[in-house]
């Protein structure tokens, strides 16, 4: 089995719940999808378990917003806590960002964070019409924050949700799992004081990180895809 994990943007215990779940199910083989960075504050830790636990990781937009200098041009939220992991992330996991491709085919599915036609920020709305020129029976990507499964053409995507900001209500971890013969989606509860903690604890104000408590975007709302920053 091979566990799919997408969009941790710096929530740590999230990360941690996560991996502690797909251990516990017998998942040896892990890849994620993007967006490691932004959004809270602990983006060494994630960066590090990922790199201590050679688990194969894509560029996602905010991983390339960070590791560029430019900015997000649909969030001054986002922008704010880009701001601060500029400050405090290392140079080493700066550098290790920089390495990081947008798409891949691992495991028999071809990955991207975004989209085909956009790898790093792209927001997939799987359907024939959009599948049916593409190569491939799997298919995963992130970004949406909003986990999916679609199957048609005798071809099958998955998106795993939002490891560190679920958006779709549910503000348990999403994550998914790769049987070779199609996709899981999984939810696990994490400790969400932990991370609004280090957000009060590195200056942020309530606004950043209350949205957690709901799964719903940084100011509310729940997102539907295609309709993410």
């Amino acid at each position: 089995m091979i566990g799919i994990i997408s969009d941790i943007h710096g929530n740590y215990p999230a990360l941690q719940a996560v991996l502690s779940r797909l251990d516990a199910m017998g998942v040896t083989d892990i890849i994620c999808l993007g967006d490691i960075a932004g959004y809270y504050s602990q983006v060494n830790e994630c960066c590090e378990t990922l790199r201590q636990r050679n688990i194969f990781s894509l560029m996602g937009n905010h991983d390339w917003y960070l590791a560029t200098g430019e900015g997000c041009p649909r969030s001054n939220s986002a922008n704010t806590c880009l701001e601060y992991q500029r400050k405090v992330i290392s140079s080493d996991n700066l550098e290790w960002l920089r390495t990081l491709i947008p798409a891949a085919e691992m495991y028999g599915i071809k990955i991207v964070h975004g989209g085909w036609n956009d790898p790093i920020d792209e927001y997939t709305r799987p359907s024939e019409k959009y599948f049916e020129l593409l190569e491939g029976r799997y298919f995963a990507s992130g970004h949406t924050h909003v986990p999916c499964v679609w199957s048609g053409l005798e071809k099958t995507y998955c998106n795993p949700g939002s490891v560190g900001q679920p958006r779709d209500g549910d503000p348990r971890a999403s994550f998914a799992v790769f049987d070779g013969n199609g996709f899981n989606l999984y939810r696990t509860e994490y400790e969400i004081q932990r991370t609004q903690d280090m957000m009060s604890e590195a200056g942020f104000k309530s606004y950043f990180y209350e949205n957690l408590t709901n799964g719903t975007r940084i100011g509310g709302g729940i997102s539907v895809l295609g309709t993410n920053t």
